[in-house]
């Protein structure tokens, strides 16, 4: 946890909550010596590259949030540098919901979860919303020409906060890609993951 995630994070009605549930006197201690941490660093920049999905929260004008889900190919979603990460929005169901919402108040909230290692970051930042025929530079860098996409926009992130989550409660999932991989690295795993099937089908 750090300085910034705790003055974010921790807000008034927070504060309250955990003195009521007891953990307010824990987190004040903790808040005196938190550091400020913004810059992502190799754990974190690993952890993003290898994603091939996040959710993200906007909040619009009316105060009321959305979640989204963004997948694309494995990652998708880059590390521009240690403050930034950006990727190419692709042409979607023409709602608009996260583009209007980030327009009107830029701030967004992402959850990035790797399934099979249970390992869950949590990102606040302010976003922006970039034409790619305005960022050619950028836009060679977001986007992916072998995936089979339309790109509309660029989506830009500056990083204010962010955490890591414990993996409690979190049911490892795997893609058909990892089984596959795992499969091959292990044959003898094929019975009890496909008893009916082997390996050639």
């Amino acid at each position: 946890m750090a300085k910034n995630f705790a003055e974010i994070t921790f807000t008034d009605s927070v504060k309250k909550a955990q003195e009521k549930y007891g953990s307010r006197e824990v987190y004040a201690k903790v808040e005196k010596r938190l550091p400020e941490q913004k810059d992502l660093y190799l754990r974190e920049m690993t952890h993003i590259e290898r994603m091939d999905g996040f959710y993200m929260s906007s909040v619009g004008e009316n105060g009321w949030p959305y979640v989204q889900f963004r997948g694309g190919p494995k990652g998708f979603l880059k590390v521009i540098d240690q403050n930034t990460l950006g990727y190419a929005d692709f042409k979607g169901n023409l709602q608009y919901i996260s583009t209007g919402n980030i327009t009107s108040t830029k701030k967004v909230a992402l959850i990035l979860l790797h399934y099979p290692t249970k390992t869950r970051l949590k990102i606040w930042a302010n976003a922006e919303i970039l034409d790619p025929k305005e960022n050619p530079e950028l836009t060679a860098k977001l986007v992916d020409e072998e995936y089979q996409a339309t790109v509309e926009r660029l989506v830009i992130f500056k990083i204010e906060a962010y955490d890591w989550n414990c993996p409690q409660h979190i049911t490892p999932r795997y893609t058909l890609e990892e089984i596959k991989q795992l499969m091959h690295q292990h044959p003898e795993l094929a019975e009890d993951l496909c008893p009916s099937r082997s390996l050639k089908e």
